[in-house]
C-alpha cells in the first residue's frame, strides 16, 4: 500500500500496475494478487489507508470551546492532506478528473461512504457539528445534515483548487475558503461577526498545529 501511495504521488494513476507496485515494494507481482486479489482491491485498501490518515490528522485538531473554529481548522487540515497527494485524494473520493481507476464490480465494496475508515474520519466532523448545535449559535437541526453540507462545501473548494480554478486569487484560502465558511455559518444562523471571529480563530488554531501553513 505504501508503494502504491508513493507511485500515486509521483506518477499519478497511470503508474499503478501490478508490476510497478511490486517493483517499488521489492516483491513479485504475485504478492499483489495473493494479498489483495488485484489492482482494484489494492486501490480500495489504499483509499481506506488515506481515510485513516485523514482521520488521524483530524484527531490532531484540539477540541476548543469554539466549534466553528474547530471545523475551520479541520477544513484546512483536509486541504493540506489533499495537497500532499492529490491523486490519493481523487482515489478516496472517486473523482475522475485525474484518476482512471477500474472500479470494482460490487458497488457496496467501492463506495467510500460505506467504508469504516471513511466513517471514522467523518465522525470527527459530525462530533464538531454536534457541539455546534449544542452551542446554540445556529438554528436547531440535525448535526449529521450539517456535517454532510459542510463536507460538500469543503470538498468542492478543495477539488476546484486542485484543478487550479483559483489561480487568479493571491490567497484563495483567505479570499475564497474563509468567506465561504463564514457565509455557510451565517446561513446556519450564526451572526456574521461571530462567524468571522471564529474562522480567524480556526486559522490560528490550525497554524498552531502546522506552523507556516
Amino acid at each position: 500500500m505504501q508503494a502504491a501511495i508513493g507511485l500515486l504521488a509521483e506518477q499519478g494513476p497511470s503508474g499503478i500496475k501490478a508490476r510497478t507496485v511490486a517493483t517499488a515494494s521489492g516483491l513479485s507481482t504475485m504478492v499483489v494478487y495473493s494479498h489483495f486479489g488485484g489492482i482494484p482491491e489494492l486501490m480500495r485498501a489504499v483509499a481506506d489507508r488515506g481515510f485513516k490518515e485523514l482521520g488521524r490528522a483530524f484527531a490532531q485538531v484540539p477540541v476548543t470551546e469554539d466549534p466553528i473554529a474547530d471545523l475551520f481548522a479541520m477544513a484546512l487540515t483536509c486541504r493540506r492532506v489533499a495537497r500532499e497527494n492529490p491523486h490519493l485524494y481523487d482515489l478516496m473520493f472517486g473523482l475522475s478528473t485525474r484518476a482512471t481507476y477500474r472500479p470494482l464490480s460490487d458497488a457496496d465494496l467501492r463506495l467510500s461512504g460505506h467504508s469504516p475508515a471513511f466513517r471514522e474520519a467523518h465522525a470527527h466532523i459530525t462530533a464538531a457539528c454536534e457541539r455546534l448545535v449544542g452551542s446554540g449559535r445556529v438554528e436547531r437541526q440535525e448535526p449529521e445534515a450539517i456535517a454532510a453540507q459542510l463536507w460538500s462545501v469543503v470538498h468542492g473548494y478543495i477539488t476546484l483548487e486542485l484543478a487550479e480554478h483559483f489561480v487568479e486569487f493571491d490567497d484563495a484560502v483567505v479570499q475564497v475558503l474563509l468567506p465561504l465558511g463564514v457565509n455557510f455559518s451565517v446561513g446556519l444562523g450564526d451572526s456574521r461577526a461571530r462567524a468571522e471571529a471564529s474562522h480567524e480563530a480556526g486559522a490560528r488554531l490550525y497554524d498552531s498545529i502546522v506552523p507556516g501553513q
